[in-house]
């Protein structure tokens, strides 16, 4: 066997691994979708009635804590003009119409899954932002907004892993570095949500003291 071959063999994405991830990020996107159109949609519902009613309390408006009305009120709930859930609106349809394509075994171009890591990625800071702003500045917290965030940290995660494995970014050692965070792609994801829920459990101590007795 020639150095070449060894080097080829050392970089080529292993064919199960990438089935594996094919199987899962399909599902992770038509589930987050699904979940993120619902949160979305609700988010949405609340909005109108808001705006319907300025004394309209949201469902998830439980204490001063667990307050979507206090989040929904905020500057940081229209960054771009108009109600953040918009966006959601419309993004997560099409992230749950790629992974049904993808569950029945579509395969998708390459473009396509650019196309989705850009969306992804981009989601991904957004809710990091708004992660810092809700805990930090706001000083509230939203159900439906966290169910968002955990569904577009996972969409972005698997979304990237996979297309690492695949080999579709254009810079060497890509594929290498797929295959090597695909043996911890779970754990990567639990200590990623992990971290979240620590800084939400730091930030309101007292509130949650307060729960527990």
């Amino acid at each position: 066997m020639s150095p070449l071959d060894v080097r080829v063999r050392n970089v080529a994405p292993d064919h199960d691994i990438d089935t594996f991830l094919a199987r899962a990020v399909g599902w992770i996107l038509f589930v987050g979708g699904a979940i993120g159109t619902a949160a979305a949609f609700a988010l949405t519902l609340d909005r109108i009635s808001l705006l319907e009613d300025p004394e309209f309390v949201p469902a998830c408006s439980i204490d001063p804590v667990l307050s979507c009305g206090s989040i929904m009120t905020s500057p940081q709930s229209e960054l771009l003009g108009f109600p953040n859930p918009l966006i959601g609106l419309v993004a997560f349809p099409v992230v749950a119409t790629i992974g049904v394509a993808v569950v029945g075994g579509a395969a998708l171009p390459r473009w396509m899954w650019l196309g989705l890591q850009a969306g992804a990625s981009a989601g991904m800071l957004f809710v990091h932002w708004l992660i810092g702003q809700s805990l930090y500045v706001i000083g509230a917290l939203c159900p439906y907004c966290m169910a968002v965030w955990v569904v577009t940290i996972s969409v972005f995660w698997y979304t990237t892993l996979y297309n690492l494995t695949a080999g579709r970014f254009c810079w060497r050692g890509a594929t290498r570095l797929g295959a090597r965070f695909a043996d911890y792609h779970g754990a990567v994801l639990a200590a990623w949500l992990l971290a979240v829920a620590l800084l939400v459990v730091v930030r309101f101590w007292p509130y949650w003291a307060g729960l527990l007795g």
